[in-house]
C-alpha cells in the first residue's frame, strides 16, 4: 500500500494523487484522504486507536508537519506493517529514521536525510524502489528453492538408504559416496537454484506476513513428495542392477554366497550412482519452479548451465579416472558397460515424468494458499474501511443553526471572512485549487425580509494574502 504525506493542501494533494493512481477513480476521498489537523484536534494527538484506525485505510495525508509523518509511521508499525519512507529534506529526518527502511533521495536529498537512511535512491525514481522490492522477492524465492531442493535430495537419501536396511539388500552407496553427491554434484545446481532471476509473476503475488516461516507446509509435502520419487526411481534402478550384474540376486545374504561378489556390487552400485547424479541433475531444471513445467524458460538461469556443466565433469571424474574411481569412490563405469550406462537413463527419465506430475498437486496448494491470503487481506481491508467510515460519521461536529443575522469578523489581517447578503455570491464563488484562494464577485446588498426583520443571509469567503508552502518533487513553491 502506497501512502502520500505532503504538505501540500488536501486539494492539491488529491488531484495528484489521481493523477499517479495512489486514489483510484472509485476511491472515495472523504476516507481515502483527509488532512493532518484531524489526527491532533486541539492541538493534541488522537490516541492509539483513534490513530491507527485512520491511517489503516487513509491513502493520502495533507498538510503535514513533520511530526505528523513520525507519528503516521508509528501508527502503521504498530499495526505490523513494514513501513519503507522516502524523503529529501531536514524534516524527513525523524521519520526516516524511525522506518524499517528508509529511503532518502540522493540526487536531491540533504545529507541529514541521508544519513538518517537505510538506502539511497540514487535516481530520486519511485520506480527503483518497485524494482527493489521485485529483486527482493525474487531472492527470497530462490531462497526457498534452494531450501526445497536440497532437502528433498538429503530426504531422499535416508528413504534409499532406509529401505536398503529394512529389506536387506545391500546399501546402494558408502558414506564416501554420499559425501562426494552431496558437496560435489549436488551443491552447485543448488546454488545456482539461488541465483534463480525469479518469475516475471512474482509482483502478482500477495505479501507474505511477517510471521511466515520460509519453508511453507506446501513446500513441505513437495519435498517429501519429490524425495519419495527420487528415491522409488533410483531404488527400481538398483534393484534391476542388482538382478543384471548379481546374477539375479538381489538381498545382501544372497549375494554374498557368489563367488567374487564385490566387483558384482561395485558394477550396481556404480549405475545407481550415475543415475541418481543423471535424476539430481535433471530435477535441477524441474525445481527451478514450483508449478511452472520444466520446459517453461529453460535457459533462463545462466548459473543453472554451468553447475550442471561443472557436476557432469565431477561425475565422469568419479566414475572413469583409474585409481580415484576404483579405489577411493568404488565406483567402476569403465566396467559397467553400454548396458548400464543405459539402465542409467531410467532414472531421469522417470524422474522427469513423475516430478512434473507432482506439480499439479503443488500448483493447486500454491493458489489455494493465494486465495487464502488474498481473502485474509480482502476481509481485513473491508473491516477497517466499516471502521474507518464509522470513526469518520462519529467524529463530524454536530451541524451549527444558521443565525438570523448577518456577521463580519476579522480572523487575521490576512484573511477576513464577511457574511452577506447574497445567496447567490456563495453560490459564484470559484475555487483555485493550486492556491486554495477563494474568489468571489462583490456581494450583493442584503434584501431586507417582508416585515421588516434582519436580511436573509449568505456566505461569501475572502482571503487576503496569505503565505504557505509546497513542496513536490523536493522543489518548495512559496504562494
Amino acid at each position: 500500500r502506497v501512502v502520500m504525506i505532503t504538505g501540500d493542501y488536501l486539494k492539491t494533494a488529491i488531484a495528484i494523487a489521481r493523477n499517479v493512481n495512489i486514489l483510484q477513480p472509485q476511491d472515495n476521498e472523504d476516507l481515502a484522504a483527509m488532512d493532518c489537523a484531524r489526527l491532533r484536534p486541539g492541538g493534541e494527538y488522537l490516541g492509539h486507536g483513534d490513530m491507527d484506525l485512520l491511517t489503516s485505510s487513509v491513502r493520502v495525508f495533507a498538510r503535514a508537519k513533520p511530526e505528523d509523518k513520525l507519528e503516521i509511521v508509528k501508527s502503521l508499525q504498530r499495526q505490523g506493517a513494514v513501513t519503507a519512507m522516502t524523503g529529501d529534506g531536514v524534516n524527513d529526518a525523524p521519520a526516516l529514521n524511525q522506518a524499517n527502511i528508509g529511503v532518502a533521495m540522493g540526487i536531491q536529498g540533504t545529507e541529514v536525510a541521508k544519513g538518517a537512511s537505510d538506502m539511497i535512491l540514487t535516481d530520486d525514481n519511485f520506480c527503483s524502489i518497485v524494482a527493489a522490492v521485485e529483486k527482493g522477492r525474487a531472492i527470497y524465492a530462490g531462497i526457498q528453492k534452494f531450501v526445497a531442493f536440497i532437502m528433498s535430495v538429503h530426504i531422499a537419501e535416508v528413504m534409499q538408504i532406509f529401505f536398503c536396511i529394512v529389506t536387506g539388500i545391500p546399501v546402494m552407496r558408502t558414506p564416501l559416496q554420499i559425501l562426494f553427491l552431496i558437496l560435489v554434484t549436488d551443491l552447485p545446481p543448488s546454488i545456482a537454484l539461488g541465483m534463480e532471476p525469479g518469475e516475471k509473476t512474482i509482483l502478482l503475488e500477495r505479501p507474505r506476513p511477517k510471521q511466515e516461516p520460509v519453508v511453507l507446509g506446501w513446500m513441505w509435502f513437495s519435498m517429501v513428495l519429490n524425495g519419495a520419487v527420487l528415491s522409488v526411481v533410483i531404488i527400481a534402478v538398483y534393484i534391476i542392477s542388482l538382478m543384471l550384474y548379481c546374477d539375479g540376486r538381489v538381498f545382501q545374504s544372497d549375494i554374498d554366497q557368489l563367488e567374487d561378489f564385490q566387483p558384482k556390487l561395485m558394477n550396481a552400485r556404480t549405475v545407481a550412482f550415475i543415475s541418481l547424479v543423471w535424476s539430481e541433475n535433471v530435477r535441477s531444471y524441474t525445481s527451478r519452479s514450483f508449478d511452472k513445467p520444466v520446459w517453461h524458460d529453460l535457459l533462463g538461469n545462466v548459473h543453472m548451465q554451468k553447475a550442471i556443466i561443472l557436476a557432469q565433469i565431477c561425475l565422469y571424474v568419479a566414475v572413469l579416472v583409474p585409481f580415484f574411481s576404483t579405489d577411493i569412490l568404488q565406483l567402476r563405469g569403465l566396467d559397467v558397460g553400454i548396458t548400464g550406462w543405459l539402465l542409467a537413463l531410467l532414472g531421469p527419465v522417470g524422474c522427469v515424468v513423475l516430478c512434473e506430475a507432482c506439480k499439479l498437486i503443488t500448483a493447486f496448494q500454491m493458489q489455494r494458499h493465494q486465495r487464502t491470503l488474498a481473502e485474509h487481506h480482502a476481509a481485513e481491508d473491508k473491516r477497517l474501511a466499516e471502521a474507518a467510515a464509522k470513526h469518520s460519521v462519529s467524529s463530524q461536529p454536530p451541524p451549527q443553526p444558521t443565525k438570523p443575522a448577518a456577521a463580519v469578523f476579522s480572523a487575521a489581517p490576512e484573511a477576513k471572512v464577511a457574511m452577506a447578503a447574497a445567496p447567490s455570491a456563495a453560490k459564484s464563488a470559484a475555487v483555485d485549487p493550486e492556491s486554495q484562494s477563494v474568489a468571489s464577485p462583490k456581494a450583493a446588498p442584503a434584501k431586507q425580509s417582508p416585515a421588516g426583520g434582519p436580511p436573509s443571509v449568505g456566505c461569501a469567503c475572502f482571503l487576503g494574502p496569505t503565505v504557505a508552502q509546497m513542496s513536490i518533487g523536493g522543489a518548495a513553491a512559496r504562494r
